[in-house]
């Protein structure tokens, strides 16, 4: 977590208002580490996915945790729970006008690493700039706009209603940025930012945010240094300093921490994890989902538009043997929203492995014992588990059912241009989430960016498609919790789409540190350790 406000998120009021608290935002856990940056040193093995530490710009896991310490955002989250905002910059925001309009209000605390404040014009510069760079994660912002209401108000606006906007803001992307000192150094939010913008190659060797940290030394192929924030506004940071190293392999990194002092491992399986000892372990499911799909289009294939044939699919797949695959920390996932996150289905809603039901489905669909292939993007692995391993168990499967299926194993950048295509007839593939929140995963939706990846479109199911429009505009997380949990229900009962698990989050650290937990957004939290 970042910062917490007191006594949790407040009801929401008559004014629409959700109050996060309005005293100075800080970590529960880190207000009680009074011994601040005492001049330990933690050391993190990553096996780097990073490419900038300007956070406009950056969009890869290992930059998510540096940019996510060095610069605060308007709103974020409490540890791993991402079903609910709590405070960082803005203490309160009002969510008005049927989730077209809202408005922040800063904590006057807060003030960059150089001292000043941070004011609204900080916050609407850094946003637009992050929205005319026209970078990777540019469309998180896209439809927004954004104005400052006053010296410690910023407005934000969108023709259509947008209730997961304070889910996504806490991505460290919409990181807030010293105006000042960034503009100085070639830094804009002009409408041309994408071609004018020369700021980033100071931002990758400087840093000028908010945040408990500050930048000292950045290599995208060796190490990061960041250091302790003398000015941080909040609670101080418990080293002084942190080196993240890029490691070449899960077994470097598991014989370092084992010999090490104040380190963490952050790419171990849970395979390799196991019996390890005098280390401290956490395992939990991650918000990637592994799915299978059957291509909805019969110009594609004249085999997987069929629904029987599709729930055959669904009755036949043993999730518990999938799980023991994955090993400890993964979970089924019952719906195409991870467990992790708000809209989510209850575990009850549980896909059940029944041999005897798919073989009648299938049977049922009039097909007899049809042949094709299973694609899936070959050498790579998503939290450990290898994609190879897990489409030999799905095909394992399906040919229980009586379907003669042969893997088609791809390239990840062959296989990617054919599921994007919508060429796949069956797909094995895996979501990895864009934001926290339910509103990401309409995309699934018939007719919607990923739908129609499996040959789905609006037309062949205007009830499903009208139910996630319904979910898109939806606001109050009771209401959305309840759309979202029948838009799945029905996905699941006539959609192409088969969740199957989410594989497991491990994170590996020295007996020493305190607070350590993994998170599905930025790796882990510096600002909790201690």
């Amino acid at each position: 977590m970042k910062k917490q406000a007191a006594g949790g998120l407040a009801a929401l009021l008559s004014t629409s208002a959700l109050l996060l608290g309005t005293v100075p935002s800080m970590s529960a856990t880190a207000s009680t580490l009074s011994a601040a940056s005492s001049g330990r040193t933690l050391v993190i093995d990553n096996s780097f996915e990073l490419v900038t530490a300007d956070p406009a710009h950056m969009f890869e896991p290992t930059g998510e945790l540096v940019c996510n310490a060095l610069y605060d955002t308007l709103v974020t989250f409490n540890g791993g729970n991402f079903k609910t905002v709590v405070p960082d910059l803005a203490t309160s925001y009002q969510t008005l006008d049927g989730a077209r309009k809202f408005v922040f209000h800063l904590n006057p605390a807060a003030k960059f690493s150089d001292g000043t404040p941070v004011t609204s014009a900080d916050v609407v510069w850094s946003l637009n700039r992050l929205i005319n760079l026209k970078g990777n994660p540019s469309f998180l912002l896209g439809g927004e706009t954004i104005t400052a209401g006053g010296p410690g108000t910023v407005v934000m606006t969108s023709s259509a209603p947008n209730p997961g906007l304070p889910y996504i803001l806490p991505n460290p992307a919409t990181g807030v940025l010293n105006e000042k000192v960034v503009a100085a150094h070639g830094g804009t939010d002009a409408s041309n930012a994408s071609t004018k913008d020369t700021a980033e190659n100071w931002l990758n060797a400087n840093s000028a945010g908010s945040g408990p940290y500050i930048l000292k030394s950045f290599s995208t192929t060796s190490q990061v240094v960041l250091a302790a924030n003398p000015s941080y506004w909040g609670p101080k940071p418990a080293y002084a300093t942190v080196v993240l190293r890029n490691t070449a392999t899960a077994s470097v990194e598991k014989l370092d921490v084992q010999r090490g002092v104040n380190e963490i491992a952050l790419d171990l399986d849970p395979s390799q994890s196991t019996g390890m000892t005098n280390v401290q372990i956490h395992k939990g499911p991650s918000p990637n989902v592994m799915f299978l799909f059957a291509n909805d289009n019969p110009k594609i294939s004249k085999i997987t538009p069929n629904h029987d044939f599709q729930m055959a699919l669904r009755y036949g797949i043993d999730y518990a043997g999938m799980l023991q695959l994955a090993g400890a920390g993964a979970v089924q996932s019952p719906g195409i929203i991870p467990t992790v996150f708000l809209g989510a289905l209850p575990a009850s809603a549980d896909a059940k492995y029944d041999l005897t039901q798919a073989k009648a489905w299938l049977a049922k669909s009039g097909l007899g014992h049809p042949t094709l292939k299973l694609t899936y993007p070959t050498g790579i692995t998503v939290n450990g588990l290898s994609f190879d391993d897990a489409a030999a168990r799905v095909l394992q499967y399906i040919q229980q059912i009586g379907i003669n299926v042969s893997l088609q194993p791809q390239s990840v950048q062959i296989g990617l241009g054919t599921y994007r295509a919508g060429t796949e007839p069956l797909g094995l593939w895996y979501w990895g989430p864009d934001y926290p929140d339910p509103s990401d995963y309409l995309q699934f939706a018939p007719g919607n960016l990923v739908g129609l990846r499996a040959g789905w479109t609006a037309a062949e199911a205007p009830t499903i498609a009208a139910l996630a429009t319904k979910a898109a505009q939806t606001t109050g997380i009771p209401a959305r919790q309840a759309i979202f949990e029948q838009y799945q229900r029905a996905m699941n009962a006539n959609g192409p789409f088969i969740p199957l698990i989410q594989p497991a989050e491990v994170v590996v650290g020295t007996t020493g540190i305190k607070n350590l937990q993994a998170n599905g957004l930025w790796l882990v939290d510096l600002r909790d350790l201690g």
